[in-house]
């Protein structure tokens, strides 16, 4: 199964011949890019999508071609969600509850990289309150539809290895904010929180990974100037081992691959509760100089359950 795909599959190959008929599935960020492919070959594969989006009129926009390659009774229905607003987060838990219908997967799909420093409509660091802590609350609420055989997949980022969460300062109250630290600090708490999900809930058949879709050009990266931009492809190539290719920019089916692959293709108990990159289970590396593989911190179990508690004392809900 590792070896069958890679850094250049695409989503339609990597579902080739598989028949999501009469599956549900959740995926934030429906409104471009990654979400909105990720919508598309599942419901090109007859799976039941519910995209969760912001803005619903950018949505609809977006996904006219999720509704246009719905096939084998496959379909589209939105759902509004904004992942920086807690009162939005918790209406949108509320709504999927009050209807019922249990999910087979939840994708994490929706996110910001590198914004200014700023603040949800909570108070929290942007890239932490909207990254981490509004899946958390999306997540929790609903994991009671969540049913034996299903899975959670977190989108995090190689940008994990930027920085591990800080539990002592997450808004950056003492700390000198950067972009793409707090970035990472987000990044490695979608890790945790897969690795805590997925402890708490896999003696009930549900499962949880995170992955890194790889570098897409995309919306995310609406805040990077062309010259931040070529510095970090610069670090990255710097980083990478003897022999390796220099960096490349997936396509959008290719970098949406990898959630698909998680969600659906793997083996429940090849990815549990770890972080998977270009279709396959990534490789533990604690070395920063090197490209690729998952930093330590970011799979530790007594890390992950001490941002859990610290993630439940933020927003004042027990999970």
């Amino acid at each position: 199964m590792t070896g069958q795909f890679g850094a250049t599959s695409t989503t339609d190959e990597v579902l080739e011949g598989v028949d999501l008929s009469g599956k549900r599935i959740l995926v934030t960020g429906a409104s471009a890019g990654l979400g909105v492919e990720t919508a598309r070959t599942l419901a090109a594969h007859g799976a039941r999508v519910v995209g969760a989006a912001r803005d619903l009129d950018k949505a609809r926009r977006a996904t006219e071609t999720v509704l246009a390659d719905a096939a084998n009774g496959g379909e589209l229905e939105l759902v509004q969600l904004d992942l920086a607003s807690l009162a939005s987060v918790r209406a949108c838990a509320d709504a999927l509850n009050a209807d019922g219908r249990p999910f087979d997967v939840v994708i994490a799909n929706a996110g910001v990289m590198a914004t200014p420093k700023g603040q949800t409509a909570d108070g929290f660091e942007t890239q932490f309150g909207t990254n981490h802590l509004g899946h958390f609350v999306l997540v929790n609420r609903i994991a009671a539809l969540m049913k034996p055989g299903s899975r959670l997949v977190n989108l995090s980022s190689a940008g994990h290895r930027f920085s591990d969460v800080n539990l002592e300062d997450p808004n950056f109250a003492t700390t000198p904010y950067t972009e793409f630290g707090a970035y990472g600090r987000s990044k490695t708490a979608n890790i945790l929180f897969a690795v805590e999900f997925d402890r708490r809930h896999k003696a009930q058949g549900v499962r949880a990974a995170a992955v890194h879709p790889g570098g897409i050009q995309t919306e995310l990266g609406r805040y990077m100037t062309d010259e931040v931009r070529d510095a970090l492809i610069s670090n990255i190539n710097a980083a990478r081992k003897p022999g390796d290719p220099e960096f490349a920019w997936k396509t959008i089916p290719q970098g949406a691959a990898t959630s698909v692959w998680a969600a659906i293709k793997a083996p429940a108990d090849e990815v549990g509760g770890l972080y998977c990159e270009d279709c396959h289970v990534a490789e533990i590396v604690d070395n920063a100089e090197l490209r690729g593989g998952v930093r330590p911190y970011a799979l530790d179990p007594e890390h992950a359950k001490a941002l859990w508690a610290k993630s439940e004392a933020m927003v004042g809900e027990r999970f």
